[in-house]
């Protein structure tokens, strides 16, 4: 059988392939018809691009042919010719159509404009549009990134349980984990038993790896996790899922300074990366029609100019304020915010964007957070107050990483669970690390998808994911 050709071999070098005989497999975007002859618009999910082929009615099957429409899967054989088409290098004359699969008229992916939330209800055909086809290739091409930026500094991979007996992040917003009869459960003194439990204790899905990075931080000098987390906080906002991937970087011996460093790094890499090696995505999503009255195709892109806030990210010097002098900034601002600037106050989400798009014109990392807001573990300053907390802010969203330096001293740290009404027994492991060659250490998150939704522009969280989990919906 011959050898098949990705469509993204052709792309990368179309003039080596004009006169050559190739076989392509995929699927039909798109068939103009004609007695005579048949355009076909082909993509194999390789890249951006799609082939057009021409099939004249030489073919053998040239009736079967002309029956495909959108959706079917074929294998065509033909020789690449110089296009003279419109914003096509190459395309190909078809010496031979094979029909491998069809579809009918119930196909729901119909040429026609359609909405991403019909796309979300059919989340197993949306990677064949040309939208989710980019988001997922761009989502590719970061967690490569990923793996290559921290492997280049240094830092090893480290796979964190799923399944976990502490509430690392002290929020209480945690899935279950049971084998037990939801029905009758054993029970002792009028609660559940969970000694009689698989794992012979309450246990849930975790929200972090963050503190079994530390344990291994203590061991290799720095790791980073990149897996699943879970968080059953019930909000339906644009920028909320229950199930969404984290990437937590710890490293040892390092001050929040550092964190901040390597937090400013990775993003400028991750950015870079998507525009040195993603520019058909990127271009395609930039300028791609938005979504306008729950259809697509009828209104132009809302975000021009999209590109350039990406390329002056990648290049741009990170302004660094503490958080009391961002409440200040707010403070005088000459603009009326919704939720209120007082020094105690979380920032959102217009305040995070008034500091990167109005005030500083650039990328900002904010420090020194108050600790009522802060979790545990966060290394506590001398005034009693702050902690040694940082939220990386950038242009167009707001907060896209939130990290601190950890407490490396017992008393503190217990101090601080005591404070928030936390159970020491799951996590006496944890304050092990504190009694036995402690150093300073910290680290940052990053969720994979809020990356993916900066870097496309999309609006959306449920479309940064294959098979988003939000409340009510564990759909596929």
């Amino acid at each position: 059988m011959a050898k098949r050709h990705l469509l993204k071999e052709l792309f990368q070098d179309p003039k080596g392939f004009i006169g050559s005989e190739v076989l392509v497999k995929g699927w039909i975007r798109s068939v103009r018809k004609s007695k005579a002859f048949c355009f076909i618009v082909l993509n194999d999910g390789t890249c951006q691009r799609n082939l057009q082929i021409i099939a004249d009615q030489d073919l053998s099957n040239y009736g079967d042919v002309a029956t495909m429409i959108s959706g079917f899967s074929v294998a065509i054989k033909g020789q690449v010719v110089e296009s003279g088409g419109k914003g096509q290098s190459i395309e190909m004359q078809a010496k031979e159509v094979e029909i491998i699969g069809k579809v009918d008229e119930q196909y729901p992916l119909q040429k026609k404009a359609t909405s991403f939330e019909f796309l979300r209800e059919h989340a197993h055909l949306r990677s064949r549009t040309q939208t989710f086809g980019a988001v997922a290739r761009v989502s590719h091409a970061l967690s490569f990134a990923t793996h290559k930026f921290f492997h280049d500094k240094g830092l090893y991979f480290l796979r964190s349980p799923i399944v976990t007996a502490q509430d690392a992040e002290g929020a209480g917003e945690m899935f279950r984990v049971s084998t037990l009869s939801m029905e009758n459960p054993p029970k002792s003194e009028g609660k559940v038993d969970y000694s009689q439990d698989y794992f012979g204790k309450e246990t849930f899905l975790s929200v972090t790896g963050q503190l079994e990075a530390e344990s291994y931080a203590m061991g290799l000098g720095g790791v980073y996790t990149f897996g699943p987390t879970f968080r059953s906080e019930n909000s339906n906002t644009p920028r909320h899922l229950a199930e969404f991937w984290m990437v937590e970087p710890e490293i040892a011996f390092a001050h929040l300074e550092e964190v901040a460093d390597l937090a400013e790094d990775y993003v400028k890499a991750l950015i870079g990366y998507a525009l040195d090696n993603c520019k058909d995505e990127l271009e395609f999503l930039n300028f791609r029609p938005r979504v306008k009255g729950g259809k697509l195709g009828e209104a132009p892109n809302g975000k021009e100019g999209y590109l350039e806030i990406l390329e002056h990210v990648r290049s741009s010097e990170f302004i660094r304020v503490t958080y009391t002098e961002a409440i200040e900034i707010l403070g005088k601002a000459d603009k009326k915010f919704e939720f209120p600037t007082n020094w105690g106050d979380e920032l959102q989400t217009e305040h995070e964007r008034y500091l990167t798009e109005i005030h500083f014109k650039s990328p900002v990392i904010v420090t020194d957070y108050p600790k009522d807001f802060k979790a545990f573990y966060m290394k506590q300053n001398p005034d009693g107050k702050t902690v040694r907390a940082m939220d990386l802010l950038v242009p167009g969203v707001g907060e896209l990483i939130g990290g601190s330096e950890r407490e490396a001293n017992l008393e503190p740290l217990l101090a601080m669970m005591e404070e928030k009404g936390m159970d020491r027994g799951p996590l006496e492991w944890y304050l092990d690390l504190r009694k036995w060659g402690s150093c300073p250490h910290g680290g940052f998150g990053l969720g994979f998808e809020r990356a993916v939704m900066y870097v496309t522009g999309m609006s959306n969280i449920r479309d940064a994911i294959p098979f988003p989990r939000t409340p009510k919906n564990a759909e596929f």
